[in-house]
């Protein structure tokens, strides 16, 4: 049996900040050899993706891959459509849950695992404005307590 290591290539912080990411999902990723090489010099971008599902079938848009640094005229378009890798079911249970209002897939990351790349989605609902400023009281609150709990050592 083969032990997989991950390693993280891109975050989607903001998924994080702008939205409740209330499940999450791992899908493969159908992707160019030069998509590849230039995931794996780190110049992936996840920042405003998002994935829809079409025709029974999960896309990536808006993800930026920059074009590989040693690529020649077949390099691959840096904002293509991307399709992901899902099981049927799991798709079905996706599009199930985004009819419920409120609901989008949101990338959250990308990373390697083993040969493979990865990407993490999640089903996020939106926030509202007294909802990050609560996120932001309670980060700074347990920040203070960590510096307390240091200095108390």
């Amino acid at each position: 049996m083969l032990k997989w290591t991950m390693k993280s290539v891109a975050e989607n912080r903001k998924a994080f900040h702008d939205y409740f990411i209330d499940e999450t999902y791992e899908a493969g990723i159908s992707l160019l050899g030069t998509e590849v090489k230039s995931i794996r010099e780190g110049k992936a971008n996840l920042k405003d993706s998002y994935v829809i599902i079409k025709d029974g079938e999960a896309f990536l848009l808006n993800c930026h891959i920059s074009p590989y640094s040693h690529g020649n005229i077949t390099n691959h378009d840096p904002l293509r459509t991307r399709k992901l890798l899902l099981k049927k079911q799991e798709i079905d249970r996706l599009r199930g849950k985004l009819i419920q209002k409120g609901y989008t897939l949101m990338p959250t990351k990308m990373y390697f695992k083993g040969p493979y790349v990865k990407i993490e989605i999640g089903l996020a609902r939106g926030k509202k404005l007294f909802d990050k400023r609560e996120a932001l009281k309670e980060k700074e609150a347990n920040r203070q307590i960590e510096r307390a709990l240091k200095r108390a050592q």
